[in-house]
């Protein structure tokens, strides 16, 4: 489910070899039960533990963490506020990264956090606690710039796409090229340089392989998002 690991600035991480937390959980008991089991790692320093999210947001302009672990609903509204802290912190603190942790498995949660791009963005289920190794895992994989999705949301994004025959194995090498591109979260001028294509060619490589992955009849943002979970899967 991981993204492979792409360039990004120096950090405290690659100074130390510690990564940087900054914890956010309203629940008082899952909070310090996460910090707990963190702190189980020498790799993972805990700088911070806060419980909504404009304590959040304080705490990532002050701490400057590598990775904030967030519940996705907390006060003051507890609808999305992991989500809207990762889209805040996408343009004040690009190099951090942000592992959303929810309860629910609905595939609209993970597109929301994606759709700007899966780098450095991880979305697990709350289960995944009780499974320590595969939280620390995902801190690692964020911090270094990779990305993560929790299996069962990729089930559900990928089924009703899938045909009797793997569909990623009918995309061209230039189809795949520029949906590893996407994956990066490169805007189709971005995907363009990068390949050295026009933008032109860029838009007809995207437009087939969406019709090759069904995703022909999904909004813009979610067949996007839904080809680079499908990418990510394999």
């Amino acid at each position: 489910m991981n993204e492979a690991a792409a360039q990004y600035s120096p950090s405290v991480t690659e100074a130390t070899g510690v990564v940087r937390t900054v914890v956010a959980e309203d629940v008082l008991l899952v909070r310090e039960g996460i910090q707990r089991i963190l702190d189980g790692y020498d790799d993972i320093e805990i700088v911070a533990a806060v419980g909504d999210l404009a304590e959040l947001l304080d705490a990532a302009a002050e701490h400057h963490p590598d990775v904030v672990v967030t519940d996705i609903r907390m006060p003051p509204d507890f609808r999305d506020e992991g989500i809207q802290a990762a889209t805040r912190l996408r343009t004040d603190a690009p190099d951090t990264g942000v592992v959303v942790l929810s309860q629910y498995a609905q595939p609209e949660y993970a597109l929301r956090l994606l759709e700007q791009g899966s780098r450095r963005r991880a979305y697990l289920l709350k289960e995944r606690i009780a499974e320590p190794d595969q939280l620390a895992a995902a801190i690692r994989e964020v911090a270094a710039g990779g990305s993560v999705v929790d299996p069962s949301v990729v089930e559900q994004l990928v089924a009703g796409a899938r045909r009797a025959s793997d569909p990623m194995t009918t995309l061209t090498p230039r189809e795949r090229d520029v949906l590893a591109q996407i994956a990066q979260g490169r805007s189709n001028a971005g995907v363009a340089a990068a390949l050295y294509l026009t933008e032109r060619a860029v838009e007809k490589h995207i437009n087939s392989l969406f019709a090759k992955l069904g995703l022909s009849a999904e909004p813009e943002v979610h067949r996007r998002v839904t080809a680079v979970l499908m990418y990510l899967s394999r």
